[in-house]
């Protein structure tokens, strides 16, 4: 498992699309394996967001881990990969009630998180912007999302675009390129 600093790692687009058997090819393991352990494909979809939870809530916010996560937002958008969040969102109604929780309780951190180190950053004078941190993480995030999913489709170049605006409009003195 990995922490926020890969957090968008999915291919697929959504969690009914995968099944036991690319995943134990992958793991190199027998699908049986994975079903003793994931009876259901809601059994390790909670289990990966709840890992996630578990690395989300050990990071502190603050100006380098905003920068690590435009730089995992830049390489996933190289490799046309989306984010966790991204993948699971779509389906969200598909779910079951507790899987819809823990989809919730994912967003809803990554958020607290962001609006955290917004501010914090804001504070120090290293970031400026109009309004309340929360406001400000919702459209970090939908810009990093939607940056990712346009850059499958219109170029790589895309990403570097919405996320260097989003850096100027906030006011940082760093841009994607200085992530590289």
């Amino acid at each position: 498992h990995r922490d926020l600093h890969s957090f968008p790692t999915r291919r697929s687009s959504d969690l009914n699309a995968f099944s036991y058997g690319g995943i134990s090819t992958k793991l190199e393991m027998r699908p049986a394996a994975i079903h003793y352990h994931f009876p259901a494909k809601t059994d390790l979809g909670l289990e990966v967001v709840h890992q996630e939870l578990l690395r989300l809530k050990t990071l502190k916010p603050g100006e380098e881990h905003l920068k690590a996560l435009f730089a995992t937002f830049f390489r996933s958008s190289r490799q046309g990969q989306i984010c966790l969040m991204g993948s699971l969102m779509p389906d969200f109604a598909t779910f079951d009630p507790a899987m819809q929780e823990a989809v919730q309780e994912m967003c809803s951190t990554i958020l607290e998180w962001i609006a955290r180190g917004l501010e914090e950053e804001r504070e120090k004078g290293q970031l400026r912007f109009e309004g309340k941190a929360e406001d400000r993480a919702l459209l970090v995030v939908s810009a990093l999302l939607s940056s990712l999913l346009l850059s499958r489709v219109l170029g790589k170049n895309i990403f570097v675009r919405m996320a260097d605006q989003l850096l100027s409009d906030l006011g940082a003195r760093w841009r994607v390129a200085d992530l590289e």
